[in-house]
Formats: structure tokens, C-alpha cells, sequence
């Protein structure tokens, strides 16, 4: 099979960042505000980008994507490729060399071993792993020495780089998860708050939806490094109060996710404190379509599965006829100003996989009235559209956000007007976000009709992020309630196509593939319904050196190369 290039024409090895100028610990604290708090410090249970990129500063992958999408080595010595013979001819091998003399944060020496039990632990059959896709097709791991990982694929693997790879994907430590494997893996609270990491920081004190505190790891591989003693990630509040305690008062040092109006940034910009940092990637705000049933009268267990079909949202033409009652424009003039773009994608970045499916873009209320008419749904006296006894009523949440919340009801109001009656109702994004399987409330046991949020993917290829929509990644009971297809869609047509683009090597092959995959999950079956493509909006302290805003990783993926200027 041959390539047109291994790297998928979107990204290149590349060195690391430049080193910080402090000595390690001699520019004393830094701040940082998540206005949505971390509940866990493993992206392995939970899908949230708060709670992945705080365990960022502790756990670390063998490589990560950098500001331009290029691939960087971290743990690995070097990024395999098919030239330096890292990855095999067949495309079914690909060997990560670990660099010498790295150790955890307790002092013990990383080995491949530990690269080895993350993925039997993300793999396990009994677990329910939030990052499963990332480990798609992988067959068997080799360890022939305590440096080196052979990674073998049951069908050739043209796009390796997913396992292992940043910020979703890192390397937990096979000694103090060695217990958590499979069902017993959301009970290792000590593990889960506090992992034993290589990254720059550890954990001293995990306080969950609240605040974390961190010191540099004595153990970390660059003596220089970090130049901060400590460290305080504060969750909590809002994305206004977090703007501010940057941009205005000073108190904090980097505040992530200003999900604010425009104007509204602008004008806390002015209290001279701080820089609002932005770039596009692939973070798109979307409405989800729940396929199960998510009524409490149906037993525990039994609720939001596939075992009961939505009694409304089955219907193509409800779905497709919600999509076209939205004003995209509107939403993003609101909302976002120059920071967003409506879009009709899941995946609507880089160039090459974004389809030119534009059909959403324009409102269309009378047609989605047509729609819902053919469909048998007609307005009763309330103005309510019934159908067989049963109200087009939808429940339609979200996490607790002022943009957020005025999309909410634009929303509301615009579906009101095809004949939907629509319940809102948001969560805190701690607990939305959070994956705690005993919560009723969290995104992904998805307890309502409809609800909406953005995610992304890291680097530049979306095969991981595509594979998230394959049937047996529903979140359920037996998967402790992980899992990345949140809407159970599931269509086996769908699941072939994945698996083709899983073992397709030419660049505008795959390209075509992605396109077929996004196509089929928005403007073929409405399941997902993409609303803005969102610019990353965050801002950092005048004083804080460093920084550089990364969409294509964590945001925090150079927290080690931080330093205080004056």
C-alpha cells in the first residue's frame, strides 16, 4: 500500500517549544481559572475537555500536536515514521522508542510496560473507556526491551498516531492503576485524583467541581523545568468571572474558554491586565439527537439504551425539520462575533475533510412546517403539534452558560414556531461534563431529548473522532455509562465506512471518506446538528510568558515552558 504521505499531508515532526527561562520553582505561583472544574484527573473517564486538559499538566502522551497541528515527541524520542522505520511498509507495525531515563513522579523508572497496561486498561472489555476510538484496530502490544512499544494492527493502520498520541491519549502508570482494570476503574478514587504522572506538575490536593492544587514534579525530565513552584487550577463560576480575574483584576494568570459575547471580552480587555488569545480548530457547538428513550418511567438500567428507540426523534423528518428551523447567522452574531462561523459539520476543519454541505446555513420555518405535517404531526389547540395521543414536546439541555443559555432560547422560540413545545434546562458544566456514572446529569447518559455542547478532536486527522459514532461506543450500564457515541446512533453501513477509512492511505481517499462519515451523521440522518464553528477564546495575564494557544492539543499541552515576565 502506498502513501501519499504517512503524515496525511496535515502535519510534520517537528522539535519542542522553546524552553522557559526560569530555573525550576524560581518564578513562584501560578493561577489558573477552568470556569467549568475538573471532576477527574484521567481522560480515560471522562470525555470533558476541562478534565482532560487539567490531568494535561500531570499525565503526559508519547507525542502531542502543537500550535500548528505538527506532531512533537514527548515521551518518544522520536515521532515513527515509515522513513526512519518506526512504522512498517505494511502500515500494520509502528515502534515508539521511549527516551532514556524517564521517570514518574514517585521517582520509578517509566517503561514500556506502563505504555503496554494503558491500553489493555482503555481496551479492557469490561471497562467503559471515554477514549476507546483512540485505540481502534490495534491487535496486539509488543515490549521486547523496557524502551520500546511495537504497536500491531489487525488490518494496515495508514493514520498510527491516535494511540499515545495527545492530550486524550496519555501514558497512566501500570503500577497504580494495576487494580482499576475494567468495572473497578471509576472506583480508584486516589488514582483518578491524583495520578502519578510525568508531566511538570503533581497533584497535591484534588478538590472535585472546585479547585486543584499542583507543585512542580521533582522528577520531571528538564531540570529547568517548570519555573512554577505551584500551581492552582480554580473550576467554578462562569466564563464572565473568569474573564475578569484575568483581564481586569489581575487575580489569575490564565483563564480558559471565554465563552462570552465579543463586545463583552472587548470591554474587560480594556482593564489592561491581560490578552485575549483566539484561533480556530475543530471545536463545533452542536445539538445532539438523542435515538433511545430517555423517559424516567422506563426502569433504571433500561433509560437512554438502545433497548427503547426515541418515540419522536427516530423520525428523520422531526430531526431534520428542528435543524431547519435554526438561524445559524443569528446564533453566531449573538454569541460569537468573528470568534465563530455557522456551520453545517461535525468536522469542519482542516480544508481538505470539511464537506461543502452548505443546505443548513439558510432558516427555513415554513419548510420545517411542511416537514413536520408529512410527518403526521399536526397543531392541536394549544399550538402544540400532536401525533397518536403524544405532544411534540422535547426536553433540551445544556450546560449552564450565558451564550449557552441564549441560544437556549432563541432556539426555544424558533421551534415554538414549527409547533415543538420545548422544556430547558441547564447543568453545571462540572457535572455535565463530568462522567461520574451515578450522576443523572451528565452528558453522556444524555437523561433528555436533545442537548448541546462543542468537543474536538486532537491533531488534524478526524478517523479517532469519526469512530466515536460506531455502535458499540454507546454509553450504557455495562460501560459504567462511557462511551463517545452519545446519541446511540447506530448504523452498520456507518460502522463499514469507518473501518475503510481505518486501512485507506491516500490522502484524498480518506478525505472523501471523512466527508461521507460527517455527511452521514448531519445532513443524511440529522443525528448531529452542527451549529457554530467556534474559535477558541482564552486569556492570559500580562505577566505570564509561555503561552501559546493550542487547538489542535490541550491548552495547557506547554504549561511547562510558563514563565513570569514582568
Amino acid at each position: 500500500m502506498k502513501l501519499k504521505t504517512l503524515l496525511l499531508g496535515a502535519v510534520a515532526v517537528s522539535g519542542m517549544a522553546p524552553m522557559a527561562m526560569a530555573e525550576r520553582g524560581a518564578d513562584g505561583h501560578v493561577n489558573i481559572i477552568y470556569w467549568q472544574a475538573p471532576s477527574i484527573m484521567t481522560p480515560y473517564l471522562s470525555s470533558g475537555t476541562k478534565d482532560i486538559e487539567a490531568a494535561s499538566m500531570v499525565i503526559e502522551p508519547l507525542g502531542r500536536f502543537d500550535q500548528d497541528g505538527n506532531m512533537v515527541p514527548y515521551l518518544a524520542q522520536e515521532i515513527p515514521t515509515i522513513e526512519n522505520g518506526g512504522v512498517t511498509e505494511d502500515l500494520k507495525q509502528i515502534t515508539w522508542k521511549l527516551k532514556e531515563g524517564l521517570l514518574w513522579s514517585d521517582g520509578t523508572p517509566v517503561t514500556s510496560a506502563d505504555v503496554a497496561f494503558t491500553a489493555e486498561y482503555c481496551m479492557h472489555p469490561e471497562g467503559g473507556c471515554a477514549q476507546l476510538a483512540k485505540f481502534e484496530g490495534i491487535s496486539s502490544i509488543e515490549t521486547p526491551d523496557d524502551l520500546t512499544i511495537v504497536v500491531n494492527f489487525a488490518e494496515p493502520k495508514p493514520n498510527p498516531y491516535q494511540a499515545f498520541m495527545g492530550g486524550q491519549a496519555p501514558i497512566i502508570q501500570a503500577a497504580q492503576f494495576a487494580e482499576c482494570l475494567g468495572a473497578k476503574a471509576p472506583e480508584c478514587t486516589e488514582a483518578n485524583f491524583a495520578p502519578i504522572g510525568t508531566g511538570p506538575f503533581v497533584v497535591t490536593d484534588f478538590r472535585p467541581n472546585d479547585v486543584i492544587s499542583l507543585e512542580a514534579n521533582p522528577n520531571y525530565r528538564d531540570a529547568a523545568k517548570p519555573a512554577f513552584a505551584t500551581a492552582t487550577l480554580k473550576g467554578g463560576g462562569d466564563a464572565a468571572a473568569a474573564g475578569r480575574a484575568v483581564l481586569e483584576t489581575g487575580e489569575f494568570d490564565y483563564a480558559w474558554n471565554l465563552q462570552l459575547a465579543p463586545e463583552v471580552i472587548a470591554k474587560m480587555a480594556e482593564g489592561g491586565k491581560g490578552t485575549p488569545v483566539s484561533a480556530f480548530g475543530t471545536l463545533v457547538e452542536r445539538i445532539e439527537m438523542n435515538m433511545t428513550d430517555p423517559s424516567p418511567n422506563l426502569p433504571e438500567g433500561e433509560r437512554a439504551t438502545e433497548a427503547h428507540p426515541h418515540p419522536i426523534l427516530s423520525d428523520i423528518k422531526v430531526r431534520k425539520a428542528l435543524s431547519m428551523a435554526i438561524d445559524r447567522p443569528l446564533l453566531v452574531e449573538i454569541g460569537y462575533g468573528q470568534a465563530g462561523r455557522p456551520t453545517c459539520n461535525l468536522v469542519p476543519a482542516p480544508e481538505i475533510y470539511a464537506s461543502d454541505n452548505t443546505e443548513c446555513l439558510t432558516q427555513d420555518i415554513e419548510g420545517a412546517k411542511a416537514l413536520l405535517e408529512e410527518a403526521g404531526w399536526t397543531v392541536g389547540a394549544d399550538g402544540v403539534r400532536e401525533k397518536d395521543g403524544m405532544k411534540l414536546k422535547l426536553l433540551y439541555q445544556t450546560s449552564t452558560n450565558a451564550v449557552r443559555q441564549d441560544f437556549q432560547a432563541l432556539i426555544k422560540q424558533w421551534w415554538s414556531e414549527i409547533g415543538v413545545e420545548t422544556e430547558l434546562r441547564n447543568i453545571s458544566g462540572s457535572v455535565f461534563f463530568g462522567g461520574d456514572p451515578g450522576s443523572p446529569d451528565t452528558f453522556q447518559k444524555f437523561y433528555a431529548d436533545v442537548e448541546m455542547y462543542a468537543n474536538n478532536f486532537d491533531g488534524t486527522d478526524p478517523e479517532s473522532y469519526l469512530a466515536q459514532h460506531t455502535c458499540e461506543k454507546a454509553p450504557k450500564p455495562s460501560s459504567q455509562w462511557q462511551g463517545e457515541n452519545i446519541n446511540r446512533f447506530c448504523d452498520p453501513e456507518y460502522d463499514a465506512l469507518v473501518a475503510e477509512l481505518g486501512k485507506t492511505g491516500e490522502l484524498d481517499k480518506r478525505a472523501e471518506i471523512a466527508k461521507k462519515l460527517n455527511d452521514m451523521l448531519t445532513k443524511d440522518s440529522y443525528v448531529v446538528v452542527p451549529l457554530v464553528d467556534r474559535g477558541r477564546v482564552s486569556a492570559h495575564s500580562n505577566t505570564l510568558g509561555g503561552v501559546i494557544l493550542n487547538t489542535w492539543d490541550s491548552e495547557l499541552w506547554n504549561v511547562a515552558d510558563w514563565h513570569r515576565v514582568n
